[in-house]
């Protein structure tokens, strides 16, 4: 275990490059199970020789580790939240990540879990038994430093055989132009949206709903953050849809037993406060524009997705890779153009 900058700096420092480059194999580890506010708890490294545990909670200052992978080759696994986790911490990427998932993905693997990727290429079944453990109690028994180490052990290898055999396929072209995709995703995306209340289910919802809806959400932002847990486990999201239907239609929320008499008395206060709210103050309804679907779109949407079917079961890869339903039918509908949705190997597999 890394927990000191001093030891991180010296450690990064030995570290040495394969073939005059820095590569390395990275995982993270975070406490989203167990507190208000995420936390980035672990960082399982490896640059091909030893595999460390550098700890996040210790060290003051991860500066070290951020100047080394500015330029270097970081593969990880299933990297949307990996890299969610480092731009949080440093504020940018590396220059280059590669998933051995996408990678696996695009050979036509069909179980893609890192354990599933780990028993396929080299017969090793890995323990899950720590994958909803508290990342951020230390000590971590030897239960957890061997699960999270296993989490990188394999990856430099497995990356290379990933290589191997898309080179020798022609699609090493296509797993670059995905990860830098994927890559871009996450750097583009917004993290700081003001309207995050607006979760899965809002949108049956009428205009004094989503007022109940935006008063509840931040109800229960402030319980879980004095109780220091995630928000979930004050009420999941669908539960706050199930009130906010009842409170629409009248009817009064029943809360449960377990709930302590100063929490429900938050509750009601916060009712009450909706309850004034003028009619002006009630959220809206997002504006969508409605796609309008007619025999021509169907036709148009069925002959492309049978299109990209058919290239994918040729090629033995999920048709999805090469274009999702929701891509097909913002195309169909001349919504975009091709070019703005698709990735160059995607375009010249569909000759569009």
């Amino acid at each position: 275990m890394i927990s000191s900058t001093s030891q991180l700096q010296q450690f990064l420092e030995s570290c040495q490059p394969i073939g005059g480059k820095k590569i390395c194999a990275i995982d993270t580890e975070a406490d989203s199970l167990h507190r208000h506010r995420e936390s980035l708890c672990l960082i399982q490294f490896t640059a091909g020789d030893d595999c460390v545990l550098i700890d996040p909670l210790a060290i003051d200052d991860l500066s070290p580790l951020d100047e080394y992978l500015r330029d270097a080759i970081v593969w990880m696994h299933g990297a949307d939240y990996d890299m969610t986790m480092l731009k949080r911490e440093f504020g940018n990427l590396p220059e280059t990540v590669y998933d051995t998932q996408i990678g696996a993905r695009l050979l036509g693997v069909q179980k893609f879990g890192l354990g599933n990727l780990v028993e396929h290429y080299f017969d090793v079944v890995l323990s899950k038994s720590s994958q909803k453990a508290d990342w951020g109690k230390r000590p971590l028994s030897q239960k957890m430093i061997d699960y999270a180490l296993n989490d990188v052990h394999y990856l430099l290898e497995m990356g290379d055989i990933i290589v191997s055999q898309l080179k020798e396929k022609g699609r090493y072209e296509w797993f670059t132009q995905s990860c830098e995709a994927a890559q871009v995703k996450v750097a583009d995306r917004d993290d700081s949206k003001e309207d995050q209340w607006r979760i899965n289910g809002s949108g049956k919802l009428d205009p004094y709903g989503l007022a109940c809806l935006r008063a509840l959400w931040h109800w229960r932002d402030k319980e879980a953050e004095s109780w220091d847990k995630p928000s979930f486990m004050v009420a999941p999201n669908r539960v706050l849809i199930e009130w906010c239907l009842l409170l629409s239609d009248g009817n009064k929320v029943d809360l449960p037993n377990h709930y302590r008499g100063d929490r429900v008395k938050r509750f009601r206060e916060m009712l009450n406060e909706v309850k004034a709210l003028p009619k002006s103050d009630w959220p809206t309804r997002p504006v969508v524009k409605r796609r309008k679907r007619d025999r021509d779109f169907d036709d148009r949407v069925d002959s492309f997705i049978a299109k990209r079917n058919a290239i994918a079961n040729d090629l033995g890869i999920d048709g999805s890779l090469i274009a999702s339903r929701a891509v097909i039918e913002s195309i169909s509908a001349s919504e975009t153009t091709p070019e703005d949705l698709l990735m160059g190997w995607q375009l010249k597999l569909l000759e569009i």
